[in-house]
């Protein structure tokens, strides 16, 4: 049953049509007194709460009844509403323990999808399935693993795939981030509609809205045509936003909007739009560190993370490494035409002994790259430790990273957040100890989204 908390008969009457329209089994309370009699002797399958009663704005009393509600039943889904909505009360509501969070006027398709995904989300898994299981019931075939951590995240990627709930992938670089994205969508019911990938930390500020909203001719300088934006192009569908925690304050801000509101407008349009997607996010940071450091908004990690997949790095289970070496092996004989090709016991044993910071993306790299060099089809430990030799810069004790690590993009990403902290945002040192010009440096804080505090050189 679900259960709806509002002082305004209006609302009630209008929620108690719509949701009865599609099926549900409702109850509807005016007052917080007789919410917390009721919910004393029964037990809801969702909660729509109302923050606000009598002339009250705050939201206050709603946040009280919330953290009572909490108390009898702290599993129960509940859904905030209010006409009377502040990023502040979203985020205390949050904290109290809500799902979710929508404003009155509400979207009555927003709403049915929140709480069909909340209920969904409440079925309990019934029992531990073997990779075999997994593999028969969903399409996970490009997530290699049998590690106990990775059959519990293919069991959660399939559990919450035919929901519309939002997720955060969060993992090291190069433990499979995609991959687990592309399989929520390959799995969910949107998947004959687009899979959109967007790299954040790939935009460059000034470009964000263009590139994720779309442009109208005309809109800045260089706009000749109309551009289609990377949500319009993903609806109906899922959007991967990859880098989330690279991007910057003030595009944070917009990102929010459409993840609240599921409206945004084009570039030099005052048209808005109405956007249908599953958001999908990831990240090789903390973003609740980096919330507390005040780089990241509280109120997006929110919206974003309804449900978050932590990725083990590969040192995590190493004994995934044979499954994924003869993976890519099998790959690649085919690719280079060269059917014999092998790896000796001992070769992959050292190859699980490996501290591999790169995780996946370095392992096959390595991989590959002995395979290209060494002529011969039976690899042994040698073959391999030959290729992951690292360069040394004699002056200076340079020490490079080992191949298949980062990419050059990631050095530079490196290098440049380094002097800026050695020289204290000073950029005329920074630029000059990286040997390029100041307005190059400019353009590389811009492209890479490095936020800064310019001080006095």
């Amino acid at each position: 049953m679900i259960l709806i908390i509002d002082d305004d008969h209006a609302v009630r009457t209008s929620l108690l049509l719509l949701l009865q329209q599609e099926g549900y089994d409702t109850k509807d309370i005016s007052s917080p007194n007789e919410a917390i009699a009721w919910l004393n002797h029964n037990t809801p399958s969702l909660i729509i709460l109302d923050l606000n009663f009598s002339i009250e704005t705050s939201g206050d009393e709603g946040i009280k009844l919330l953290k009572q509600i909490r108390k009898i039943h702290p599993l129960a889904p509940v859904i905030l509403i209010t006409g009377w909505a502040t990023i502040e009360l979203a985020v205390r509501g949050m904290k109290a323990g809500a799902n979710d969070f929508i404003n009155k006027p509400w979207n009555n398709d927003y709403l049915l999808q929140s709480i069909n995904t909340l209920l969904n989300l409440q079925e309990k898994k019934t029992e531990k399935l073997s990779r075999k299981k997994l593999d028969d019931r969903y399409q996970l075939q490009h997530i290699i693993g049998e590690h106990p951590d990775m059959l519990e995240i293919l069991e959660t990627i399939g559990r919450i795939a035919s929901t519309d709930a939002s997720v955060l992938i969060m993992g090291e670089s190069g433990t499979g981030k995609e991959l687990v994205a592309e399989a929520i969508h390959q799995n969910s019911l949107r998947n004959n509609k687009p899979f959109v990938k967007v790299n954040l930390g790939g935009i460059s500020t000034s470009l964000f809205e263009s590139e994720m909203f779309g442009h109208v001719r005309g809109a800045y300088t260089d706009a000749k045509t109309d551009r289609i934006g990377r949500f319009e192009m993903a609806n109906k569908g899922s959007i991967f936003l990859d880098e989330i925690g690279d991007l910057d304050h003030s595009n944070q801000v917009k990102l929010l909007r459409v993840l609240q509101d599921r409206t945004y407008e084009v570039l030099g349009s005052s048209r808005e739009k109405t956007v249908d997607v599953r958001i999908i996010c990831a990240t090789n940071k903390n973003l609740t560190e980096t919330v507390a450091e005040g780089a990241f908004r509280e109120d997006l990690l929110y919206r974003i993370n309804l449900i978050t997949i932590k990725l083990p790095a590969l040192r995590e289970r190493s004994s995934d490494i044979p499954l994924l070496v003869n993976f890519f092996v099998d790959n690649l004989r085919e690719i280079y035409n060269r059917p014999n090709l092998s790896i000796s016991q001992n070769a992959m044993k050292w190859l699980q002994r490996l501290p591999l910071p790169g995780n996946i993306r370095q392992l096959k790299n390595l991989v590959e790259r002995t395979i290209l060099i060494t002529k011969k089809d039976s690899l042994d430990e040698n073959d391999f430790q030959s290729q992951l030799e690292t360069t040394v810069k004699k002056k200076g004790h340079l020490q490079l990273p080992e191949v298949g690590n980062l990419t050059l993009e990631e050095m530079e990403i490196q290098m440049i957040h380094k002097a800026m902290d050695f020289h204290k945002n000073r950029i005329t040192k920074v630029a000059k100890s990286l040997g390029i010009t100041r307005s190059a440096l400019y353009r590389r804080l811009e492209k890479y989204n490095i936020p800064y505090d310019e001080a006095s050189d």
